[in-house]
C-alpha cells in the first residue's frame, strides 16, 4: 500500500475511533463541562506509535466538538489542546512513560479558562482539578493500558517509521 494512502488511512481510522469513543462518554455525561472524562483521550498515547495520530487526533476531537454541541471556544482551543498533545507526545515518543504527560499538560491549561469563558463555570480552580484528574484517568491510565496492549502489535498496526526519516 501506498505511504500517503496508509498515512490517511490511519489519521481517518484514528479520527473517526475518537468520535465514536466521545460519544459514549458524551451519552453517558462525561464528555464536556467542569467533570469530563472522554475515553476517547486514551487515544491521545497514539502519537507514540504514528505521526499520522496527530492529525487524527485533531480532526476527531475537532468533529466530537462540533457534533456534541460544544461552545465555539470549546470546539477551537480544545482541538488545540488535543493537537498540542498530539505534537509533543510524537516528540517524546523515545520516552514510553512520558507519553501521557503532553495531553494531560495541555488540557489542565487550556481547557479550565475555556470552560470559565465559554460556559461560566466556576469556580475556576475546580475546573483546573476535574478536567486534570480526568486526564490522568483517560490518557495515564486508560492510555498507558493502550500503550502496553498495542505496543505487542505496533509493527503489524502502524509499521512504526514508515512515514518519517
Amino acid at each position: 500500500m501506498n505511504k500517503k494512502t496508509m498515512y490517511l488511512t490511519h489519521a481517518a481510522a484514528i479520527a473517526a475511533l475518537y468520535v465514536v469513543l466521545t460519544f459514549l462518554a458524551n451519552a453517558l455525561g462525561l464528555a464536556s463541562y467542569a467533570v469530563q472524562l472522554r475515553f476517547s483521550e486514551a487515544l491521545t498515547i497514539l502519537p507514540f506509535f504514528t505521526p499520522a495520530a496527530i492529525p487524527g487526533l485533531f480532526v476527531g476531537c475537532l468533529l466530537s466538538n462540533i457534533f456534541i454541541g460544544a461552545a465555539l471556544p470549546d470546539i477551537v482551543f480544545g482541538s488545540l489542546a488535543t493537537l498540542i498533545g498530539a505534537v509533543f507526545t510524537w516528540k517524546l515518543r523515545k520516552h514510553k512513560w512520558m507519553a501521557p504527560l503532553p495531553p494531560i499538560i495541555a488540557n489542565a491549561i487550556i481547557v479550565p479558562p475555556v470552560l470559565l469563558f465559554a460556559y461560566g463555570i466556576k469556580p475556576l480552580w475546580f475546573s483546573f482539578v476535574t478536567v486534570t484528574l480526568g486526564e490522568i484517568l483517560s490518557c495515564g491510565v486508560l492510555g498507558m493500558l493502550l500503550l502496553f496492549t498495542l505496543q505487542k502489535y505496533a509493527k503489524a498496526l502502524f509499521e512504526p517509521r514508515q512515514y518519517c526519516s
